[in-house]
């Protein structure tokens, strides 16, 4: 979880009431001039027919890959185990901001944070919107789903829960998941709350939490579960007893949402297994204090950490009726077992890059990719690595170029092969990992436990059988729209020899081929808990 989501959504709960008094109030005209913070948006309307889903990840920015090094180091430095008041926040607004820089979008949200909470004496709200702005101008969903947030708290912007609701809504259309758990919430009331009978729809809100689960946002697993465990109407209204299969279902979501890092989930079923409120009821099989116990165990890991992920939560806490692996009782041992996993990062041979003094040196870490975006201004647009575009007769490696940084100038020759001194074309180059595509996710320090790389290297596709127990992570080729949501460790699977692999739309209810998904084993050691 980013730093600002626990807050946004308290903060949205408080404001949920108002949307009533508001909602007649119209939005700013067009105008191509305007910031993106007063752009004309359409009202809030919960009376939809449909949604579709859009998926965040498909519409971001590519993220320069020295500049996500720089932002998973800050948000190391953010670890819950260092008190506040200890924590080195020069650094990270210093990390954060060189991120931001090249265009990294969740450093850029972050960054806004850090403005918001005085972090930084010399930038405040006004700095804050505007870096929320760049990141709307980029395309971000998040970006608008923050927007929102600073005009239902006033913050930058005078407060107006109108276009608060506006903006949310936009985020949630863009793809953006935190929107649509917190809009979804707002359809998703019936006859017992204010409001039944307009402000439901249930049929959308569950396509919008869907939406955001597929993306592998944890929260949303929460409401999920009790559309799944009672069927409703589209007023909200119950339209059916529980039974085995939603019941089933809903426990299924719930557990999946604890593997993405829900602590609603974790302490729903610490009491489900533990002591349910309506035995007649619950959602669980049967009583099971084992389980709770362990499920308890991760909901306060959680409570402390929301960034803490288990998606090998199988390996050590599988759903019933599978047998329970021995527990030594240990919390460290329990929560180190259900992490990801990574194997040792290769150290990487020097590059011709690597060799070279600034500012054309990049650290052989990293290589470059042509972007295609080409710039024919005076100066560099944003900080990045720049090289002549190709086709103008100019060799000049790749080199890094300062934000407002003046672009070299060259003899070429023009259409009438006379040769002239003056400016070129530039293209923007990406930093990418010089890991010759290994399969390697990368997380916040400390999210992660590093594993030998096992011995042979197997990889699997979606509709084969799982040849050994151990924990697999799926990949998709790094140029794929949604590498960010599937190549990432969270989407590991901890699973028993002759398994079935999930599958994106089956199990994921991602909209993701099976060819396009390739598993491969990343630790084969049995469960050792002691």
């Amino acid at each position: 979880m980013d730093r600002n989501q626990s807050g946004m959504a308290a903060t949205r709960g408080r404001l949920a009431s108002l949307i009533v008094l508001c909602c007649l109030l119209a939005c700013k005209m067009p105008d191509d001039k305007v910031w993106p913070r007063n752009q004309s948006l359409l009202l809030f309307n919960p009376h939809v027919a449909d949604f579709i889903c859009e998926i965040e990840a498909s519409k971001v920015p590519p993220i320069d890959a020295q500049a996500e090094d720089w932002f998973l180091e800050a948000r190391a430095l953010e670890d819950p185990e260092i008190f506040v008041e200890d924590r080195d926040y020069k650094k990270i607004v210093d990390l954060t901001r060189q991120a931001a820089q090249r265009s990294h979008w969740k450093a850029m949200l972050n960054l806004a944070s850090l403005y918001v909470e005085g972090r930084d004496p010399l930038y405040g709200e006004e700095e804050a919107v505007q870096l929320v702005e760049k990141a709307m101008r980029l395309g971000v969903p998040a970006a608008y789903d923050r927007m929102g947030t600073y005009y239902a708290n006033g913050t930058g912007v005078n407060g107006d829960i109108t276009r608060a609701y506006a903006f949310w809504q936009k985020a949630a259309q863009m793809g953006n998941p935190q929107a649509m758990d917190f809009l979804s919430d707002k359809l998703n009331v019936g006859p017992a709350n204010e409001g039944a009978g307009y402000w439901a729809n249930i049929p959308v809100a569950i396509k919008m939490m869907e939406c955001a689960f597929s993306q592998g946002y944890g929260p949303v697993a929460y409401n999920l579960s009790y559309m799944y465990a009672s069927p409703r109407m589209a007023t909200g209204r119950v339209s059916g007893p529980r039974t085995l299969e939603t019941k089933a279902l809903a426990l299924k979501v719930l557990h999946e949402g604890v593997a993405f890092g829900c602590e609603k989930c974790a302490n729903k079923l610490t009491i489900e297994f533990g002591d349910p409120f309506d035995l007649a009821n619950m959602l669980v099989p049967y009583i099971d204090k084992a389980r709770a116990e362990r499920y308890g165990v991760l909901s306060r890991e959680l409570g402390f950490n929301p960034n803490a992920r288990f998606p090998n939560l199988d390996k050590v806490l599988p759903l019933p009726p599978a047998d329970l692996p021995p527990w030594n009782g240990d919390r460290d041992t329990l929560l180190h077992a259900a992490t990801g996993v990574r194997p040792p990062p290769a150290t990487p041979k020097p590059s011709a890059a690597s060799l070279l003094q600034k500012p054309y040196f990049l650290a052989a870490d990293y290589a470059l990719h042509p972007t295609g975006l080409h710039s024919d201004a005076p100066t560099a647009p944003f900080s990045a690595y720049w090289q002549p575009a190709q086709g103008q007769g100019v060799t000049e490696p790749a080199r890094l170029f300062r934000k407002g940084e003046e672009f070299r100038h060259f003899s070429v020759l023009d259409a009438d092969g006379k040769s002239r001194y003056g400016s070129v074309t530039w293209e923007q180059c990406l930093t990418i990992r010089q890991n010759h595509g290994a399969v390697e996710p990368r997380a916040v320090h400390g999210l992660l436990r590093e594993v030998a790389r096992p011995e042979p290297w197997l990889s699997c596709a979606c509709d084969q059988a799982c040849p050994v127990s151990g924990v697999w992570q799926p990949w998709v080729a790094a140029d794929h729209p949604l590498q960010a949501i599937v190549n990432q460790y969270w989407r590991q699977a901890w699973l028993n020899q002759g398994a079935p692999f999930p599958r994106p739309r089956r199990d994921w209810l991602l909209d993701l081929p099976d060819g396009d998904v390739t598993w491969h084993l990343m630790d084969a050691s049995l469960p050792d808990l002691g």
